[in-house]
């Protein structure tokens, strides 16, 4: 039954969001000013939290949390019947990333005890605040500054962090997630139109998550000024302060070090074979073998969040500007939570 209140919960903040988004601030009630605030305190506090980048977060998650999508991703897994707590450490480098986590520990019956991330302490209460108030109270969490008495843990940090949480949790089941990214590899083919998908891809939240773009394998002929001439519906970006900073820093880097790149003002291309690149660079690199690459991404597999590319080439990849819309059933690091839940 406390399954059924939470999915009839969650659609009634599902429509909540998409009716503040759909609004102009003059018609907002009561509660869409309080969650108004909660989005300016949020920017204040994390400058990377743009409101655009808020608000597409938002889209995207209300257009997720539908009756039949909440149900046909919970027909695969098993409730617990006995309620555990499961602590969660929370990244904050785009909006709502911890959401997904929050979600599944809450509809396999467990309890959330959350460690929020400095970088994104106001979202997340008020919508988990407004889905247990909607789903008449069957939604337990709670938030805390340092995790105790867990049954469990999922944590999400870099490459260092991970080292030192696995050592900490060294004692209990959890899940310790580090660094990855994404990589595109084109075909050749490819439109003006799968090119601009590709940019959302990239730029969508300034480059700052695991699922964005920071490597291009394309092939031997194709030219580089496509990229650029399709990527300039993103130019804004440098408007940003905190990009712009990473722009001439890494510039001027690459300048000093007489390293070859190309640049169109707001974001360089670099030949190079690094998987990671530097936030307003992408990585590029030549290929004119397939094998070449499916041998690349089979050795970088652990590193890798998602592949952006056609169907035709025959990887396991997305469409273009896919990246930043992934299903109730994808998951970081593609380790399944649900079903690590279920055995806790």
């Amino acid at each position: 039954m406390n399954q059924e209140n939470q999915i009839a919960g969650l659609c009634e903040v599902s429509a909540f969001i998409q009716n503040f988004l759909a609004k102009e601030p003059a018609d907002y009630n009561e509660t869409d000013l309080d969650f108004e605030a909660v989005l300016r305190k949020s920017e204040n506090e994390n400058p990377w939290f743009t409101q655009e980048n808020q608000r597409f977060a938002l889209k995207q998650w209300s257009s997720l949390l539908t009756e039949r999508n909440l149900k046909e991703w919970l027909s695969d897994y098993r409730t617990d019947e006995q309620s555990k707590r499961v602590g969660l450490i929370l990244a904050g480098n785009i909006p709502m990333v911890g959401f997904h986590d929050v979600l599944a520990v809450v509809l396999s019956n467990h309890i959330p005890v959350i460690k929020l991330s400095s970088k994104d302490r106001h979202m997340l209460p008020f919508l988990l605040e407004m889905w247990n108030e909607k789903s008449g109270g069957t939604v337990p969490f709670e938030t805390v500054e340092r995790l105790q008495d867990f049954d469990a843990v999922i944590a999400t940090g870099s490459n260092n962090t991970a080292r030192y949480l696995e050592f900490y949790f060294r004692e209990h089941l959890s899940i310790i997630r580090k660094n990855r990214t994404s990589v595109a590899v084109l075909k050749g083919d490819e439109t003006p139109e799968e090119l601009q998908l590709l940019a959302e891809d990239i730029f969508r939240y300034y480059g700052l998550g695991c699922r964005n773009v920071t490597r291009i394998l394309m092939p031997d002929d194709f030219l580089v000024d496509r990229l650029f001439e399709n990527f300039i519906g993103f130019k804004d970006v440098i408007n940003h302060n905190k990009y712009a900073n990473n722009y001439e820093y890494n510039r001027a880097v690459y300048l000093l070090n007489l390293e070859q790149f190309w640049d169109n003002n707001f974001v360089m291309l670099k030949e190079d074979d690094k998987l990671f690149s530097p936030l307003s660079v992408i990585n590029v690199s030549r290929y004119t073998d397939l094998d070449d690459v499916k041998k690349f991404l089979t050795e970088n597999e652990q590193d890798i969040q998602a592949v952006v590319a056609k169907s035709e080439l025959g990887l396991n990849s997305i469409g273009f500007g896919e990246a930043q819309n992934p299903g109730l059933d994808t998951y970081a690091d593609n380790v399944d939570t649900m079903r690590f839940l279920e055995v806790i």
